[in-house]
């Protein structure tokens, strides 16, 4: 039984039958078949589904976010910013993807030589609950223009989002089996992986899940890309502006409760300027508003799961219990409800929990450092590598400085986030592979060399 649980009262909402195996062959055999005719498709004819799809989300785009909301407790506002973002990423695609994927003309020693992007067939889609639409269809625009098929098996705490996305893509017209939603337990994947009718795997998720899901897939030699945890670092330099880097700081910390692989966790700030950010960032991030996440004007909700909240739990008192200083939260909220309160440490060390775990909630730790290269060092000690922040006034220096950080993303000045325009993924233990940007639509193509000749 897959149930859905809400994490704001603790009451199971829904509860869904698992596919049993004749089910599942059934979906499986459909897709496959529907996705043989979409790769016969022309390029042209294909993207406007995703014009349709777009157009679906945004007239939906209430009752979608009310869904996520429901479902893993993600505050209404950010959970409509969520199906928008997804809107525009299709649209992107459908009009950027004929540039993406146009045949590259390379001069060899043929009479003609190129290079194409055919597609790979099905991709199977193992999806987390923390973004439950934006996670799948930043994957499935660029798949499914390139020609390929897409399989969900989405987290088992969001079964209604997962349902609803593969609806929103029957209601914009994609041929049955094309989105193809299976409800099914996590010791699936295993045999869906090696079946025959699927030809790739992705993965957003933790590490330790994700060396079982590229051990499986390189048992069967298909193509993975993953997508995996994180332990951001949010440098300050003395030279910053510290009150916009501050205020910056609690949303990158502190936006989806801070469940997010991209959330900055450690908070790397030079010892001159510390006393004056961490005041600066306790008083914003004491104003976030904490409660029932489908009012509009609350800014924290719950954590998704009761044993998440305890692991997070866990850790801030582990990090204190090492000697840390605690400044605010720091103990799960008494009532129903999985809420963890915005929590500040201060005066952490690399070997402190806080620091050398992930963090996954909103707990920031501040680690005070003496210069610019101490910073870069302990940004890097980490096992992780997939974004950091940079704040400095001297963007030439922050350029140089960006160079060195061990991260997929680098963002001077700014909040980390994911771009339709831009490639996203990581290295390390992060994981590899990228998604968006033109990078990301051809990761499920074969890249193909056609060459004519011989030579004239």
């Amino acid at each position: 039984m897959i149930n859905t649980t809400n994490p704001f009262t603790e009451v199971i909402e829904a509860r869904f039958e698992a596919h049993t195996a004749e089910q599942v062959e059934q979906l499986l055999e459909g897709a496959a078949q529907a996705q043989r005719q979409w790769a016969k498709t022309p390029l042209s004819a294909r993207l406007p589904l995703l014009h349709r799809v777009a157009v679906v989300l945004r007239e939906n785009k209430a009752a979608y976010a009310r869904l996520i909301t429901m479902e893993m407790g993600k505050p209404i506002v950010e959970a409509e910013g969520e199906i928008e973002k997804c809107a525009v990423t299709c649209e992107f695609y459908a009009e950027n993807a004929p540039r993406f994927l146009s045949d590259m003309t390379v001069e060899s020693n043929a009479t003609e030589s190129s290079v194409v992007f055919d597609p790979l067939g099905i991709v199977l889609a193992v999806m987390p609950w923390n973004y439950p639409f934006w996670q799948f269809v930043r994957f499935a625009a660029p798949a499914l223009a390139a020609g390929n098929g897409a399989l969900l098996k989405h987290a088992n705490n969001v079964p209604q989002c997962a349902l609803a996305l593969q609806d929103a893509f029957v209601k914009a017209g994609a041929p049955e089996g094309l989105v193809t939603t299976l409800l099914v337990e996590a010791s699936e994947v295993a045999g869906l992986i090696a079946d025959r009718r699927v030809a790739a795997v992705t993965l957003t998720g933790s590490t330790a899940v994700g060396k079982i899901v590229a051990a499986q897939a390189g048992a069967v030699m298909k193509k993975q890309v993953l997508e995996l945890g994180g332990s951001d670092p949010f440098i300050v330099l003395a030279d910053a502006d510290i009150d916009e880097a501050a205020k910056v700081a609690a949303k990158a910390r502190f936006t989806n409760t801070g469940q997010s692989c991209i959330c900055a966790k450690r908070f790397l700030v030079e010892e001159s300027v510390a006393d004056r950010f961490v005041e600066a960032l306790c008083a914003h991030a004491a104003e976030l508003k904490i409660g029932d996440p489908m009012q509009r004007d609350t800014s924290v909700g719950p954590m998704a799961r009761g044993n998440l909240r305890d692991e997070l739990h866990s850790q801030v008192q582990r990090t204190i219990a090492a000697g840390a200083k605690l400044l605010i939260g720091g103990a799960p909220v008494e009532g129903p409800g999985y809420f963890y309160p915005p929590t500040v440490m201060d005066h952490v060390t690399p070997d402190m929990a806080a620091a050398k775990e992930e963090t996954f909630g909103p707990a920031a730790a501040v680690i005070r450092v003496k210069d610019a290269d101490e910073a870069v060092r302990l940004a890097n000690v980490t096992e992780f590598g997939l974004g950091a922040a940079l704040w400095t006034r001297d963007l030439e220096r922050a350029k140089s400085l960006a160079r060195r950080i061990e991260a997929g993303a680098v963002f001077i000045n700014g909040l980390v986030a994911s771009d339709a325009r831009l490639p996203f993924g990581g290295i390390k233990q992060s994981g590899y592979g990228r998604e968006l940007g033109e990078f990301g639509i051809r990761e499920f193509t074969n890249i193909k060399t056609v060459w004519i000749g011989p030579a004239r």
